[in-house]
């Protein structure tokens, strides 16, 4: 058998495009940098600002400390808002306490929420497709009275859920779902509730949508598909999931090259890499660089969609 790790065994690597970093990540990122270089360390970001180990390891180092609720930050700090948004009684909390505060909410969750509540006050009993315990879910579900949004994970749930008003209802989903799921989900809403009305533009964000199309694309033709991203990006672990239904033999998420398993690369001969919105591209050259010192590889990147997308960054951080 031929030795996995020998220079000769030949590998075709193909390289997703997009990957990693989206929009709203590098926004909330600067926020958070920006802000430790105008105001000093520390500076308090409640919740990870972004669903990455390294990303958050390297802040930390900066000065940043992260929290889970405010009562953990002082009164004289500042505190910035992670992308995934908050509920509104955080930012409530934070004016009672007069702390100065920085939303990093990623301005395609924001719009979610603002339809959320064009819906609520239109009278409308609205479903939210998403994962429960998500910082994003809770953050959009944070924006109304409790009891106004219903929280729906599968297609079975779709089928169980019973309206107190079939003729009055709306849907909004999670930014960072895996396309297909969610499309079976609203099928099943569709099919029980013919009137229900789609959002005036998709839910699911354009980084999402777009990772998800570079993976099926690469994943059809790959023995294996390696997927840079923590366990806790929604956005990662979709990728593995359609990785696998696109075709891949294998497809499994890792936080970087250290977590490779080399066994895995027995038999292989193509590979797909690709990384979550919040991984960022050096864990993606590092683990080329791991490949290429074991095998042979030819790097091939595909030519998907290149994102031109920027969002400003808050008027007190963009001026100093």
């Amino acid at each position: 058998m031929t030795d996995p790790a020998s220079p000769r065994h030949h590998l075709i690597v193909r390289l997703a495009t997009p990957r990693g970093f989206c929009a709203g990540v590098d926004r909330a990122i600067q926020i958070v940098e920006r802000a430790l270089e105008k105001y000093g360390a520390p500076v308090f970001v409640r919740h990870e600002i972004v669903h990455n180990r390294h990303v958050v390891e390297r802040l930390r180092a900066l000065g940043a400390v992260f929290v889970e609720e405010l009562d953990e930050c002082p009164t004289d700090r500042p505190v910035v808002f992670s992308a995934h948004g908050v509920p509104k009684s955080v930012p409530a909390e934070a004016r009672r306490r007069e702390l100065f505060y920085l939303d990093a909410t990623c301005p395609l969750v924001s719009k979610v929420h603002v339809e959320a509540e064009r819906h609520f006050a239109a009278g409308r009993q609205i479903v939210l497709i998403g994962h429960a315990g998500h910082p994003e879910v809770e953050g959009t579900m944070g924006q109304l009275p409790e009891g106004a949004v219903t929280l729906i994970e599968t297609p079975q749930d779709a089928e169980r859920f019973e309206p107190r008003d079939a003729a009055n209802l709306a849907y909004v989903t999670q930014t960072t779902l895996s396309l297909d799921d969610t499309a079976a989900i609203i099928g099943v809403l569709k099919r029980r509730f013919p009137g229900l009305p789609d959002p005036h533009k998709e839910d699911i964000c354009y980084a999402t949508t777009n990772r998800q199309e570079a993976v099926k694309r690469i994943a059809a033709d790959s023995d294996l598909v390696l997927v840079i991203g923590s366990p806790n990006s929604s956005n990662s672990v979709r990728l593995v999931e359609v990785a696998r239904r696109a075709g891949a033999r294998a497809a499994r998420l890792i936080d970087d090259a250290q977590a490779v398993d080399w066994t895995w690369f027995d038999g292989v001969s193509k590979i797909g890499i690709t990384a979550g919105a919040s991984a960022p591209e050096p864990l993606i050259e590092a683990l080329l660089a791991a490949i290429t010192e074991r095998f042979d590889a030819e790097v091939i990147e595909d030519s998907g969609a290149r994102e031109t997308v920027t969002f400003k960054l808050p008027r007190v951080l963009a001026e100093g």
